[in-house]
């Protein structure tokens, strides 16, 4: 009788375990279905005529997480054809209100400082990557002194140096890269592309010293985000330049920085200068990796194309293929388009995001967007949208032979935000470099750094898909820049090899 009392009290005990768990379970199940009818109820029955339309959605704080973030492009226009150009969604939590189109473009991108804050979202993001005070870990006052720093080092003389360097980098790659050795083959895309990019980005933009320690240890500091580590390799770069005399040898940013002034009379620290280099290193390697993957992958699907790149080159830098030179690079028209129609398509960021500080009342219109909500400005839309291109998806790089877009330089009002007048280019439906105070101040090293990089494998290749693949792949939207999804592999041919 012992054990069998024993027996039905571990029985016993074994159902009150398991009915405990149920009731957990069942007590969890239900305070998630009442959570999801009050938030349903709330949006039939609680709607401000001076709030722009909110996105359904079952889920709280949840919202419309997961539709945006596995395509935004989708979800946007699926929103705009059902609320219009102006709608609210719910972002883990946050309200967030989007207006599209080149109205929208502006009232964001364009926003006065009192009214949106760029701070209040990013720093959280970038402080711990690019380290503190600079970027958006100041005062937007310091901010608009740093990008003047970095504007006025992009000097022509800087840029025309920089054409031979970025050169002699795909030259040195493709010369000795395992992946290349062979006259034909294939190529993981992404991959190749990103260390392409890196390598020309350190030795140009980067300088010498930077460049000779990514074949040792500071590309492993750089891909597992060492912040600590990047700050001393760039602070013991500085010194030992001061301690050589400082002499400049070079149109690299270091230099330049190292030279400049804040208006208080306070030269930039040290640490500010290696946080400023990261800074450039970390978010503009990531935008033209993506950009240029994206243009190999395009031209691998129209290898017709390609061909009239290298043709271009023999027409207008001459048969025999002289060095690239700046001057010549400008010549190359189609060069440019291609670059552009990427671009266009393949935006490294497909949405800008600001804080709202003070009620924003949108013209025209009921709405007043109030300080609880963020705002979103997704300037590909407009890129992609058929009103202003038509068969918008399509990559076709003649359809810049003509002026399609407003003269935005020309015709839009200038306004100097504290690094130099620029045009507030808002009125564009092509944006891939932002606007306003916090548009890209990397714009002209990135078409440099692009053309150079396109016009140094058109030369060498001739890329086409492999067997059985006719299209691109999918986009990653999974991170802040927008990237081809998993692996791609693309075949190349090097020109002037027999069949």
């Amino acid at each position: 009788m012992g054990l069998f009392s024993s027996f039905v009290d571990k029985f016993c005990e074994r159902c009150s375990d398991q009915s405990i768990y149920t009731l957990a379970a069942v007590g969890t199940l239900s305070f998630i279905a009442l959570a999801v009818v009050i938030n349903v109820l709330r949006q039939l029955l609680f709607k401000s005529p001076h709030e722009p339309p909110l996105v359904f959605h079952w889920f709280p704080f949840v919202g419309s997480t997961i539709s945006y973030g596995i395509d935004p492009y989708n979800f946007f226009f699926k929103c705009r054809e059902k609320y219009g150009d102006i709608f609210t969604f719910v972002l883990l939590g946050k309200k967030t209100t989007v207006y599209l189109g080149t109205k929208g473009n502006d009232f964001i991108l364009n926003g006065k400082l009192r009214d949106v804050c760029a701070e209040e979202v990013y720093s959280p993001l970038t402080t711990p990557v690019f380290g503190r005070h600079v970027v958006y870990d100041c005062p937007n006052s310091k901010l608009m002194e740093q990008k003047k720093f970095v504007k006025f080092g992009l000097t022509s003389e800087a840029l025309r140096s920089y054409v031979h360097l970025i050169t002699d980098e795909v030259d040195d790659f493709t010369k000795n890269s395992p992946i290349f050795q062979d006259n034909k083959g294939t190529f993981d895309v992404s991959k190749t592309v990103a260390e392409i990019t890196i390598y020309t980005a350190s030795r140009s933009l980067q300088g010498k010293e930077v460049r000779s320690r990514f074949d040792s240890t500071f590309a492993e500091m750089y891909h597992d985000l060492e912040g600590r580590k990047l700050t001393e390799t760039y602070t013991d770069i500085i010194r030992k330049r001061r301690e050589t005399g400082g002499e400049k040898d070079s149109e690299d940013m270091v230099w330049n920085l190292m030279s400049c002034v804040y208006k208080n009379g306070t030269p930039i620290p040290e640490e500010e200068i290696a946080h400023m280099m990261i800074a450039l290193l970390m978010a503009g390697q990531h935008s033209s990796s993506s950009t240029m993957a994206w243009i190999v992958l395009r031209m691998a699907t129209c290898p017709e194309i390609m061909d009239e790149l290298y043709e271009e080159q023999v027409r207008v830098l001459g048969k025999d293929l002289p060095p690239l030179t700046y001057e010549g690079l400008q010549k190359l028209d189609l060069h440019a388009k291609v670059i552009k129609e990427t671009l266009r398509i393949h935006a490294p960021i497909h949405s800008i995001i600001r804080a709202v500080k003070n009620p924003m009342p949108v013209d025209g219109t009921p709405y007043v967007i109030p300080t609880t909500h963020n705002v979103l400005s997704s300037p590909g839309v407009t890129a992609r949208s058929p009103e202003f291109f038509p068969e918008p998806l399509k990559w076709n790089p003649h359809r810049w032979d003509e002026d399609i877009t407003p003269k935005e330089e020309e015709d839009e009002e200038k306004i100097d935000y504290g690094y130099g007048m620029v045009s507030k280019g808002a009125n564009s439906p092509y944006l891939p470099f932002g606007a306003g105070r916090h548009r890209c101040i990397g714009e002209q090293f990135a078409y440099v750094q692009l053309g150079t990089i396109l016009a140094a494998l058109v030369r060498k290749f001739k890329f086409t898909n492999p067997p059985g693949r006719t299209d691109i792949p999918d986009t990653d939207y999974s991170s802040l820049f927008s990237k081809p999804l998993g692996k791609s592999f693309v075949q190349y041919e090097k020109r002037g090899t027999k069949e």
